[in-house]
């Protein structure tokens, strides 16, 4: 487990910036080491902290949160509410966003308080309620805020040096994606992709930052979450390679331009298979996911990849495939890698 080593008077800038930056190990204390702190972080730091010496901590110590919390709600609840809280939740940028058993709800306000106590960086904690709606928007409730804060529901996610803003309360964002989101950050150098769901750019900013494709078009059919895309395409800086486009993706998907083709959503993606093939030019790659049964893994998907390349006299052949996510019992999403020659 790494960490920074910082002289007491630059530790609470430090701090703030890995913070910001989303370098910091939030699952661990800060440490006090004779005049310095032992600042936790992840295990890929920028070369502008090179500065501070990185070490091995001996004896990090980590937050118990689940112990923590049911501390402080003991006042409030009897034995078997504390059974019932839950044992982690999601923190993006600085916002907590928690699941709690319906049984709770009557303590939601003292339990989001008791959250921003655990985690005094962040300015809100909202309930999750589920996702509502064909653009499957989160309903989410504010339970918790710090004073003074004038948008709760706005956070500046930082992984994998990107930068994701958006509302809690109007757009999802599942940190469950991220090795995916990361393997996506390493292809398509020189080439042109077409992100076909593109969300707030959740692959397309990775891809754009980290690999430099010539062109990335990605397309978003939910004006929330186009609006953000846009204002990360900026925040990120790559406005020369990133070209956004607002509609539905079986209307607006272009034809034979794109080397790779995105298609991010595990819903009915299957459906959009006839637009992402035709997209894509001869030898192009096509990374499709799938929500799938178990017992149906992967010759459903196999079968309805190689089905719509035949419909347009191509031939599909699967270069890879793996679980992202467990996404419920006996439910994966699964992501599915396969190359489009141009005729059978």
């Amino acid at each position: 487990m790494k960490a920074l080593l910082v002289p007491k008077g630059q530790a609470e800038s430090l701090r703030k910036q890995l913070l910001k930056a989303g370098y910091m190990d939030i699952r661990r204390k800060v440490k006090v080491r004779g005049d310095d702190l032992e600042i936790p972080v992840t295990d890929t730091i920028p070369p502008e902290f090179s500065p501070f010496p990185c070490i091995q901590q001996e004896e990090p110590e980590y937050y118990e949160n689940a112990g923590f919390l049911h501390d402080q709600m003991q006042k409030y609840l009897e034995e078997d509410g504390l059974d019932l809280l839950p044992g982690g939740w999601q923190i993006l940028g600085d916002v907590v966003i928690v699941t709690l058993h319906p049984d709770l709800y009557p303590v939601r306000s003292e339990l989001g308080d008791a959250l921003l106590t655990m985690h005094p960086y962040c300015r809100s904690v909202y309930l999750d309620e589920g996702i509502e709606g064909e653009l499957r928007q989160p309903n989410r409730e504010l339970i918790a805020a710090q004073d003074g804060v004038d948008n709760p529901a706005l956070a500046i996610h930082t992984e994998n040096v990107c930068r994701f803003k958006l509302d809690v309360t109007k757009v999802m964002f599942s940190k469950g994606n991220l090795n995916e989101r990361i393997r996506m950050g390493k292809l398509g150098r020189g080439e042109v992709v077409v992100d076909m769901f593109a969300g707030i750019g959740y692959f397309t900013i990775h891809m754009a930052v980290h690999a430099r494709p010539a062109r990335i078009i990605a397309i978003e059919l939910n004006p929330e979450s186009y609006r953000f895309l846009v204002e990360n395409i900026k925040l990120n800086h790559v406005e020369d390679i990133v070209e956004p486009v607002q509609g539905d993706c079986a209307k607006k998907t272009p034809v034979s331009v794109a080397d790779r083709v995105v298609m991010g959503y595990g819903g009915n993606t299957h459906h959009y298979l006839p637009q992402a093939i035709r997209a894509l030019k001869p030898g192009g790659v096509l990374h499709y996911h799938e929500i799938v049964p178990e017992k149906l893994m992967p010759d459903r998907s196999f079968e309805r990849i190689h089905s719509k390349a035949r419909e347009q006299g191509r031939k599909a052949e699967i270069l890879n495939w793996h679980r992202v996510k467990k996404y419920s019992p006996g439910v994966w999403h699964v992501v599915f890698d396969a190359m489009i020659d141009g005729d059978n």
